[in-house]
């Protein structure tokens, strides 16, 4: 009976030892997976992720070797490796890896990226690690002290990117309860780098976004909001320190009857070429922006008249030399104008005013610079009397609703327009939008214009809701109106005049408007959208508003501003901010709509975008409302 006792003795030794060294992989693998864990919350980059995705599998879980590897997509299908520990990752680099379904791809790597599926407890004593190619691998294991591999296959969106390569000193490593737990760990550093990707695709898009606020996209000069903002600090600084500031303005001549001739990509290239002209003769000398679509402006500290004079006319010849763009040889012809602080105006928007004023002033045949002069007041004098005359319009009933139609990208169907105001002035015909808007916020009657605005609307709505073909109106709120206390109640009031359903108003608020009093603006929404409307964020992209607060408004929809669709497929920043705006859009629930849709291979690549609507000249110009009926049955047909 003794040696029966002693065989049994014997079988449950190595039984046992086999349950613990079991329970040991388990543990290891358990405690590589809560370290990967952390690894994900504390990485603030892919890279960092994966280097510390491979130290922790070494350094917490034991492991002897923990490399990442990325699939390259060309020809060879090579591996690129992006992180290894307790390995030399340049040596792996050398070891000439494929993806590829030859003998460079056999590896445990190429396996399991060519696979998507995992390889598990390869031992590099197997045969197929006996052809040349693998010789050095197999060297280098010996000194890296590792004698079985798994490679887990890394899913991203869908499609294998790579594969999470694990090394250990046991021949009979990775067991079928570690394995899984291994795989846990595998899914989890693929969800990371997925993060990490959308991470930085959104602070990709929020610096471009936070650049384009400031800079001009197709000459990377600071524009007209930078420019703003630093002569108000250089203006501050000169009334301290007793010194003068210069402003030059200068405007490109012929540039509409050159862009008839030669198109407008050309015309790009050209101000690109001016651009970095100016930029050249101004190193050293000032800020230099551009801030028009033809306007750049320079603003000197330290200078007077002379000086400022000087350098005008070195930027004229500048300026005047020829061009050559799109086979032609082109002129010009620009003019500048110079208005000075203190002694032609003591705040940004007067000087800024001015020098544009002088600038028209100047004339290419009598030598293209002007200084400006207190007779342009006449101007101003226009100007105050066209304040009056808005007022009367306003209170007469003069002006007249239009409407630009916008429509459904996919499906073609119409889905509403944006409300429009237009002048006729009795003398001076009609007046550009802009500027009697501008006058009216001027003069203080921006809340009468904004209250016939929104009687224009609903009446209107009424009308086609009586006709039986209910319309959708959008209805532009400025600064002023999304302050205004009475601006909710007034809203209110019209939808229970005109019985309108809430879905037939729509309002749109530009960013720059939302940003001025962030909290209240969030509070006048939140009281709009009580009313059951929907609120849209007009010109987005070219505010300052952060994705955290664009999150917490009560909104519907974004409109990405003209500026970045209309060179959408000639401008490589812009697609990216057009692109990432329908993607933000979309993720936070919001319809998108771009504006300035003028062509059909902008209007194609929207649709590729999946942006939902567009509005512009392509579909149609702002026309009056009565006429709307009609080009909607025009469209219907197209």
């Amino acid at each position: 009976m003794a040696p029966l006792a002693d065989d049994a003795a014997g079988t449950a030794l190595p039984a046992a030892n086999a349950v613990e060294n079991e329970l040991a992989r388990v543990h290891r693998a358990l405690r590589t997976l809560s370290a990967g864990n952390r690894c994900l919350l504390r990485a603030s980059n892919e890279q960092e992720l994966l280097t510390e995705m491979c130290r922790v599998i070494v350094e917490k879980g034991g492991y002897r070797v923990a490399c990442v590897c990325y699939a390259v997509h060309d020809d060879q299908k090579n591996i690129r490796w992006m992180a290894a520990v307790g390995t030399d990752i340049a040596r792996m680099a050398a070891f000439n890896h494929s993806w590829a379904d030859n003998e460079r791809g056999v590896s445990a790597t190429g396996t399991a990226i060519r696979t998507g599926l995992p390889v598990v407890g390869r031992m590099l004593s197997d045969p197929i690690y006996s052809n040349s190619v693998f010789s050095t691998l197999r060297e280098q294991a010996e000194r890296d002290g590792f004698t079985s591999v798994t490679a887990l296959p890394l899913r991203v969106d869908g499609q294998v990117i790579g594969c999470l390569l694990m090394g250990a000193a046991e021949p009979d490593a990775f067991d079928e309860a570690e394995v899984k737990l291994l795989n846990e760990l595998a899914d989890d550093l693929a969800y990371g780098i997925e993060n990490q990707r959308v991470r930085e695709q959104h602070r990709s898009a929020q610096a471009t976004i936070a650049r384009l606020a400031y800079y001009d996209p197709l000459t990377g000069l600071p524009n007209r909001t930078c420019l703003h903002e630093q002569l108000e600090e250089a203006m501050q600084a000169a009334r301290q320190q007793h010194h003068a500031i210069a402003l030059l303005h200068m405007e490109i001549g012929r540039f509409h009857e050159i862009n008839k001739v030669i198109g407008y990509r050309a015309v790009d290239e050209l101000l690109r070429e001016l651009a970095t002209r100016l930029s050249d003769c101004c190193a050293g000398k000032g800020t230099l922006a551009r801030v028009g679509e033809t306007a750049f402006a320079l603003m000197i500290s330290h200078s007077n008249v002379d000086h400022a004079t000087r350098l005008a006319h070195q930027l004229l010849d500048k300026l005047r030399a020829p061009v050559h763009v799109a086979g032609l040889l082109l002129d010009a012809q620009a003019c500048i104008g110079l208005a000075m602080f203190p002694g032609h105006a003591t705040d940004a928007d007067a000087l800024i005013r001015r020098a544009n004023a002088a600038m028209h002033l100047a004339r290419p045949t009598g030598g293209g610079f002007a200084i400006y002069m207190g007779g342009l007041e006449q101007e101003y004098t226009r100007r105050l009397a066209l304040m009056g005359d808005l007022h009367r319009a306003i209170t007469e009933n003069e002006l007249r609703l239009f409407c630009q139609p916008k429509v459904d990208i996919a499906t073609r169907a119409f889905t509403g327009a944006e409300a429009l105001v237009r002048w006729e002035h009795p003398q001076h015909g009609l007046i550009a939008t802009a500027e009697f808007v501008k006058l009216a916020e001027q003069a203080g009657t921006i809340t009468p214009l904004t209250h016939w605005m929104l009687e224009a609307a609903f009446s209107q709505g009424y009308a086609w809701q009586e006709a039986g073909t209910a319309r959708t109106l959008a209805v532009n709120l400025s600064v002023h109106d999304l302050y205004s206390p009475g601006l909710v109640d007034r809203i209110a009031g019209l939808f229970t005049t005109w019985g309108l359903s809430s879905d037939l108003i729509q309002f749109e608020l530009t960013e720059s408007a939302l940003m001025t009093d962030p909290e209240l603006a969030q509070q006048t929404l939140a009281r709009l959208k009580d009313l059951g409307v929907t609120l849209v964020i007009d010109d987005f992209g070219t505010g300052y508003s952060g994705l955290s607060y664009l999150q917490r408004l009560p909104v519907d929809g974004i409109k990405i501003d003209q500026s970045f669709v209309m060179p959408l497929v000639t401008n490589a920043d812009s697609e990216v901010i057009v692109r990432s705006t329908i993607e933000l859009g979309h993720n936070l629930g919001l319809q998108v709509v771009a504006e300035g849709v003028e062509s059909r291979a902008v209007w194609e690549r929207l649709a590729m975008l999946g942006c939902d609507a567009a509005q512009g000249y392509l579909i149609a110009k702002p026309l009056p409302a009565e006429r709307l009926p009609e080009w909607e049955r025009e469209w219907a047909l197209v």
